[in-house]
């Protein structure tokens, strides 16, 4: 009877756990065996609206790897009374169009009455300052007095902003959540 023995050694097993994890921008090596992995959006322009990033060139510490929803914008803000207040302001940085879709909520926390509303809007950024290449659609749906609020866009310079409109005596919270395309030269 013959026994047969095979001599292994440490460096030719392979990990147990795996020593890398390689994005689309840098790669995350685990210290001590952990990988921190994060989710994250971003108001960078991917055209796939989303990207993979690892380790100092990509998250800037080792052993992380972030998963980042990109061309998206989000806000809160409140409004007391007749106010308005940007709930996103947006900077383009690159020369071309913009294409907005926004979604917005608001909430009346006097009155105990809700709203929502959907804008789309699409501007020209020259460098310099942004421009409105027409009027916005909004989608409107209030419930009963919060028909005296709304939403609005505005451009000062190169911002592009997304106002909550409170009115009279009344607290309104606003959220929104945007997403842009973009195309130039």
């Amino acid at each position: 009877m013959s026994q047969i023995f095979k001599k292994v050694t440490a460096g030719s097993l392979p990990p147990s756990v795996p020593t890398t994890f390689t994005t689309q921008n840098g790669s995350g090596v685990p210290a001590a065996n952990i990988l921190l992995v994060n989710g994250n959006d971003s108001t960078e322009n991917n055209v796939n609206g989303i990207i993979t990033k690892g380790g100092v060139v990509g998250t800037g510490t080792a052993n992380e790897v972030d998963v980042v929803i990109t061309n998206r914008m989000q806000g809160t803000v409140t409004t007391v009374g007749v106010a308005t207040s940007p709930i996103i302001t947006f900077t383009p940085t690159v020369i071309g169009s913009y294409a907005i879709e926004c979604r917005i909520a608001g909430y009346n926390t006097t009155a105990s009455l809700g709203a929502g509303y959907s804008v789309f809007v699409a501007i020209r950024f020259d460098g310099v300052n942004s421009n409105s290449t027409g009027v916005a659609d909004i989608i409107v749906n209030e419930e009963g007095a919060m028909s005296a609020a709304s939403v609005s866009v505005t451009i000062a310079g190169a911002n592009v902003l997304i106002n909550g409109v409170g009115y009279a005596a009344q607290t309104i919270n606003w959220g929104a959540v945007a997403l842009y395309t973009f195309v130039g030269v």
